[in-house]
């Protein structure tokens, strides 16, 4: 098996790159290179003249909360000042691109739309595109896998949950790595950007990481592993309703309770019911922060029986409209603050890219998931790897 090779390393080994133009990088901690040097110091280690970082929600460490402001600082490793693109911007300003060249973005995704990550990068190419500044995007492969077939919705519905976890119409797990959406987008939504994409090589569509060559590094604090990135676009939308989704113990999304559950009455109606790649074992857990901080949550852990076959979107709505007929004096719909969304209002809405989500479910509406042929006609151009 070929060597899998980030945009990173060939940009670094690129001769014909005038290194003294000046870079800015929209980057954070989970970004190496193959020698698991972080990239920014392998770019000033290799003589590039950059000249400032920018950094996304989490921070440049990984290390901040989901939805918290982060400011802008000084990164302790180059001595850079750092913008954030999580505080009281989203998007960089003229002034902040005026003594740049050309900007760079390197940031680990997780594959799914509503990780932020995505749309900083979206926000960041429109940047780009206004101040006539070249994009190049150092591309990494999709940990949960590129494979086309595994796609599913709902695609967005933008004219009513466009949002900063979800600004456009792609479904929720697209199976796409960011430098192939940043090519979508450019065709679609950013006119005019100098945008230029730094290849993989080596990487096959139907490959996840933890496989040989192809390492997962934590992308925040929620998402440490693999396992958590394969069920995120499912669980994540636990964050839409009155349920802790795992967060506040050490297996995030992995697992999920409430006070008012009976574990082993869910556990026998959910058994025969979804079977998704997943399996689950009643759990019981107190939260040390989050949802029900200090009360004791009775639920379900998952565990991942398939890689190849896990449809966490399915299994995400199938899961809430348990949920619905099992409690439905208990669920709520659940206001999610963050610094995007100060309200935290129509959460679900946004998680989902649907409106009326929360009804939709508890009515046990059709959802339509398998969009992976749709979704398939509307990318296939402008794919990079085929």
């Amino acid at each position: 098996m070929q060597q899998l090779i980030n945009g990173i390393d060939s940009f670094l080994s690129d001769p014909q790159m005038n290194k003294n133009l000046r870079f800015a990088i929209v980057t954070n901690n989970a970004a190496f290179t193959a020698d698991r040097i972080l990239c920014r110091l392998a770019l000033l280690k290799d003589g590039f003249n950059l000249v400032k970082i920018f950094s996304p929600e989490h921070g440049i460490s990984v290390r901040g909360e989901d939805g918290v402001y982060q400011d802008h600082s000084l990164d302790i490793k180059t001595n850079l000042p750092i913008t954030s693109l999580y505080g009281d911007r989203l998007m960089p300003t003229d002034e902040d691109l005026n003594d740049v060249d050309i900007v760079l973005f390197d940031i680990p995704d997780v594959g799914c739309r509503f990780y932020t990550y995505l749309w900083t990068m979206t926000y960041t190419m429109e940047a780009c595109a206004k101040n006539n500044k070249q994009l190049v995007i150092l591309d990494r492969p999709n940990p949960i896998g590129g494979d086309l077939d595994m796609a599913e919705g709902p695609i967005l519905d933008e004219s009513n949950c466009s949002s900063f976890i979800g600004r456009w119409s792609i479904p929720i797990r697209h199976s796409c790595t960011l430098g192939e959406l940043a090519n979508y987008f450019s065709k679609k939504k950013v006119q005019n950007l100098d945008l230029k994409i730094i290849a993989l090589k080596n990487w096959r569509r139907n490959q996840i990481a933890g496989t040989p060559g192809f390492d997962f590094y934590p992308t925040s604090p929620a998402i440490q592993n693999i396992s958590t990135a394969l069920v995120y676009p499912g669980m994540g939308l636990l964050e839409g309703i009155n349920l802790n989704e795992g967060r506040g113990t050490e297996k995030p999304f992995m697992q999920f309770g409430a006070p008012w559950i009976n574990a082993e009455e869910l556990h026998d109606q959910l058994f025969d019911k979804l079977v998704f790649g997943i399996r689950f074992k009643q759990c019981s857990y107190i939260p040390n922060d989050s949802l029900y901080k200090g009360e004791v949550c009775n639920g379900l852990e998952l565990v991942i029986t398939d890689e190849k076959t896990i449809q966490p979107v399915s299994f995400g709505i199938k899961l809430m409209s348990s949920l619905f007929d099992l409690y439905p004096q208990h669920i709520k719909e659940r206001a999610y603050v963050t610094n995007a969304n100060p309200t935290g209002s129509r959460h679900l809405d946004k998680l989902l890219g649907i409106k009326n989500a929360f009804d939709l479910i508890r009515s046990n509406a059709s959802i339509e998931t398998n969009i992976s042929e749709i979704w398939s006609a509307e990318i296939a151009s402008l794919l990079l790897y085929q």
